[in-house]
């Protein structure tokens, strides 16, 4: 099967008539996302839109007339609470099915979908539902005690009520209380369905409200960089308590009326092998992390077996060669990469689904109604063999959806560019290839950590003065997470691993887990700028010198 060529359907992209053929609604007059996700493709009442493990070893699958019905119970329910449209909505549940008709029903509503990682502790949670004003919190008995400690925390529904112990309603019994009928509520491509929010490197996370009008640039990433067909069947690896997982494991393949697969259960290179043999998955996602934990356990996967994968896909960092190379003898198909952000999808890609040159190592080319381009210290855009910030190009990228932080945290906009924060080399092609952030993000695991947050966490000791965060290389995780921590005068402790593990401790239970520290350091100060900023350059410097030490 030859496949179209990148730089023809590129240049001939048409953004009305890729509306006017993937969806029922319009962007300008009107449509609802759960019934673009969900509604058209439940008239065939045996087509499946999800299959689920469990964590008791169980298994099960949900029909897309299955998803309607119970996302307008959801829709009743949140009607009755008094939610309307733009709303935010969260779920702070693990990979089932109660977390997809959590998001259908909530956007049936023409509310916006939150969500919450069920790796957050009560802090970040308490954070996000403040700033966004969360109406209601939909969980079950693992993560409920969270809730339980946030200051002001809305409406509680609970899966399995009952285990708690405590007076919150169930959701299974509300459900059956309700309608299983309830007409989708119109909105625009203006309007955000998404609730997002994404790491900063200066104060707390920062919110991105998604709008209807990404769909559009969701189906071009699925279609041509995913390579996504009807025959496949796909495991997107990615939790849904990220943009990668919510974006492309849920709001995605549903859009093309695809089925997606969820297992809760932790990552090991046996349960994820298990899980391709079950379902005999032909189109894989997953971070680098999962790449490498998988090559790093090559004795799991029998010498010769073909497990049948025919793609393979990898974003949140780069892949490094080896990688590539034993995904290409182990499993016999190729893998490649693919660059995006919360804040605006995938905009940079090698294509599974399109015909262009492949250079080893590069993040690939612009996604169709996208342009991304190089700039200089000043906005100029750079030439062949030259570094610089990648940028999107507003005017020229009819599917760029991003307008600013929901709250105006920060202006990420100039002359009529998107900055991303991530530096590039520009291969004069159209290609471009990583070669790091351009501030202090962490990327450990395929997880993006702002330092700020780590380092404001760590301050709630009573024993901590101040501190400096930054990433250490790490062959497997690509980064772990290390922390240079000075020590109050007079709080010195008897024993330093005690203390280290009362720190982890309280960044695992505030912020998330895995977002600790694996490292701390203690040190008499940490280097400043005469104002007083910490240089997170210079002991970023001093921990890549240790790893390669």
């Amino acid at each position: 099967m030859s496949l179209p060529q990148y730089a023809e359907v590129y240049n001939n992209f048409d953004v009305a008539a890729l509306e006017a053929e993937i969806l029922d609604g319009r962007l300008d007059s009107g449509l609802n996302v759960c019934h673009e996700i969900c509604d058209k493709w439940a008239t065939d009442p045996q087509k499946v839109a999800l299959y689920y493990e469990t964590t008791d070893g169980g298994d099960g699958a949900l029909t897309f007339a299955e998803l309607k019905a119970a996302s307008a119970r959801f829709a009743n329910y949140l009607q009755s609470l008094g939610v309307g449209k733009g709303d935010r909505v969260a779920a702070l549940l693990p990979r089932g099915p109660e977390l997809l008709v959590v998001i259908a029903g909530t956007l049936r509503l023409g509310a916006v979908y939150q969500p919450l990682f069920t790796a957050f502790g009560s802090g970040a949670i308490e954070y996000r539902l403040e700033r966004a004003g969360t109406k209601l919190v939909v969980t079950d008995p693992d993560n409920y005690p969270k809730l339980t400690e946030v200051n002001n925390c809305p409406p509680v529904l609970c899966v399995n009520a009952a285990a708690t112990g405590a007076d919150v309603p169930d959701f299974d019994q509300t459900m059956a209380q309700q309608s299983d009928q309830f007409e989708p509520a119109m909105i625009t491509g203006n309007d955000p369905f998404l609730q997002m929010f994404t790491s900063g490197t200066v104060g707390k996370s920062k919110g991105v409200a998604v709008p209807a009008k990404a769909l559009l640039a969701f189906y071009v990433y699925m279609k041509y960089a995913i390579d996504l067909r009807e025959d496949d069947v796909f495991w997107n690896v990615a939790d849904p308590g990220w943009a990668y997982g919510l974006y492309y494991a849920v709001t995605g393949p549903l859009l093309m009326g695809h089925a997606t697969h969820f297992n809760p259960n932790p990552f090991t290179p046996e349960s994820t092998y298990a899980m391709i043999r079950k379902y005999r998955i032909t189109n894989l996602a997953a971070a680098p992390t999962a790449y490498r934990l998988l090559k790093a356990n090559d004795s799991v996967l029998p010498q010769g077996e073909n497990l049948g994968l025919r793609v393979c896909s990898s974003a949140g960092e780069p892949l490094n060669p080896e990688v590539v190379n034993w995904i290409k003898q182990r499993h016999f198909c190729p893998v490649k990469d693919h660059y995006g952000q919360t804040e605006t999808g995938m905009t940079c890609c090698n294509f599974h689904g399109l015909e262009h040159p492949v250079r080893q190592g590069a993040m690939g080319y612009s996604s169709p109604g996208h342009k991304v381009v190089a700039l200089n210290e000043k906005n100029e855009v750079v030439g062949e063999g030259e570094n610089g910030q990648l940028a999107v190009d507003i005017q020229a990228s009819p599917l760029f959806h991003f307008d600013g932080y929901t709250w105006g945290e920060k202006d990420p906009f100039v002359n009529g560019y998107y900055l991303t924060g991530d530096m590039v080399t520009c291969h004069g092609d159209g290609s471009f290839s990583f070669s790091g952030r351009d501030d202090d993000i962490i990327t450990t695991a395929g997880y993006r950590v702002g330092p700020a947050d780590v380092e404001s966490t760590l301050l709630e000791h009573a024993a901590v003065a101040e501190s400096g965060v930054v990433a250490k290389p790490d062959e497997k995780r690509g980064s772990v997470i290390k922390a240079y921590v000075v020590i109050k005068a007079g709080q010195e402790p008897a024993d330093d691993a005690v203390l280290k593990e009362e720190l982890q401790e309280l960044v695992r239970r505030r912020l998330s887990t895995h977002a600790y520290p694996r490292e701390i350091e203690f040190v008499d100060e940490l280097p400043k700028t005469p104002s007083g900023k910490i240089q997170r350059f210079v002991l970023r410097n001093r921990a890549q010198e240790e790893a390669g030490a």
